[in-house]
């Protein structure tokens, strides 16, 4: 079976808050919506959502690579089993358009188009999504089955009212473990972790994410005034032109060290394990280049004795909410697992389906063919700025 067609969206969807952090405040996500028809009809959908402080991309950007690449020589192919599939993904490779060491410039459109490929083929073999883990030999170390997932929830920077409505409703609906934004200028950190505990309860796990706020000689005093209520782990507290300094970092503070915006790659995931950077990998899919790539980072820290989360961009629908469920139920030893906050945050869902989590952040492993989910086509033209099609047969 070959690949028919593949359209290319830029799909404004509105958040029903503002999300805010040291990096960027948010009230919409501009994310890339890609359609893969192969040549017997069947559709599949995978998504991307480009930031330019995280990987340097930009939706605009991603659908020009879109447009660029040569599609007759890269995914060109017939594929009938998955190992078929999987090479056809790695041969994608749009072109970048300048410097790129760190081999993350395209990886939003990576993650679109690899998603939509492997949903199709796997409604071709009738098969999930999570069923590549199985199939994808990298990812032998890491592989599991589990029927569900528990997601941790989030409190981003609000007035001192919102921030305790949020946690109240948090510790209320059952969460275990919840993310709190740190680093945003003016911010009294151990007023309101002093606060958010409070309400939290003892028993809630409590890690932090900085955004790169901090430089690396200040993040053990930073830290400091914090450790009394028990914080689990820092998510990214230098920018990542400070990250090799966070070794040193790690030596004057008890606190673990997770990577985001240093880790978008293979390569940032080696750089990380040669330099004691860090304690955790947070990865994402889209950051991260698509499903695959997501798994071959994953094997990589659990042989370096790294642990992981699965995170997701805030303004996820229901397309990467699906592919990030498949994967956390088919990888193991996920430490915390960010997403399906769809009907929480978005006004307007891609999927006819509601994959959102419930209560204590619970959700089940999902077991239809490729997604498991289908996509409402015109929500998608409705929401979308701009379309581009290109056929390759």
């Amino acid at each position: 079976m070959r690949i028919a067609e593949l359209t290319a969206y830029i799909v404004n969807l509105r958040l029903r808050k503002t999300i805010k952090h040291a990096s960027f405040s948010r009230r919409e996500s501009a994310n890339v919506v890609v359609c893969c028809r192969l040549a017997n009809g069947i559709t599949g959908w995978g998504e991307g959502v480009p930031r330019p402080y995280v990987t340097g991309e930009t939706p605009e950007g991603a659908v020009e690579q879109f447009m660029g690449f040569p599609v007759a020589q890269q995914l060109d192919g017939d594929c009938d089993r998955w190992e078929h599939v999987f090479a056809l993904c790695d041969r994608f490779r749009p072109a970048v358009g300048q410097d790129d060491p760190r081999g993350c410039r395209t990886n939003s459109l990576k993650c679109a188009v690899e998603l939509s490929i492997l949903d199709a083929f796997g409604q071709l073999f009738g098969e999930p999504l999570s069923a590549v883990t199985e199939h994808f030999d990298p990812a032998r170390q890491v592989r599991i089955s589990s029927p569900k997932v528990r997601y941790s929830g989030a409190v981003t920077s609000a007035t001192r009212r919102k921030e305790v409505i949020s946690a109240i409703a948090m510790r209320a609906y059952g969460f275990r473990h919840c993310k709190v934004k740190v680093g945003i200028a003016g911010s009294d950190e151990a007023r309101r972790l002093r606060v958010l505990r409070r309400w939290l309860g003892r028993r809630m796990d409590i890690r932090l994410d900085a955004n790169a706020a901090w430089h690396a000689d200040e993040v053990a005093a930073k830290l400091r005034p914090l450790l009394q209520y028990r914080i689990s782990c820092i998510e990214q507290p230098v920018p990542h032109t400070e990250v090799d300094a966070l070794e040193e970092v790690r030596r004057e503070t008890p606190v673990p060290v997770m990577l985001d915006e240093s880790l978008t790659s293979i390569a940032d995931a080696k750089s990380a394990i040669r330099g004691h950077t860090c304690d955790l990998f947070n990865v994402r899919l889209s950051k991260c280049g698509g499903f695959l790539n997501s798994l071959r980072i994953a094997a990589l820290a659990h042989s370096a004795g790294i642990d992981y989360q699965l995170g997701c961009h805030p303004g996820e629908s229901g397309i990467l909410s699906a592919a990030g469920r498949h994967w956390a139920t088919s990888v193991k030893d996920i430490r915390y697992c960010e997403g399906s906050y769809d009907r929480h945050l978005l006004t307007d869902s891609l999927t006819n389906e509601d994959i959102t989590f419930g209560y204590g952040g619970v959700a089940r492993a999902l077991k239809g063919p490729g997604l498991g989910v289908t996509v409402n086509r015109s929500t998608v033209r409705r929401l979308a700025k701009c379309a581009f099609s290109t056929k390759l047969r």
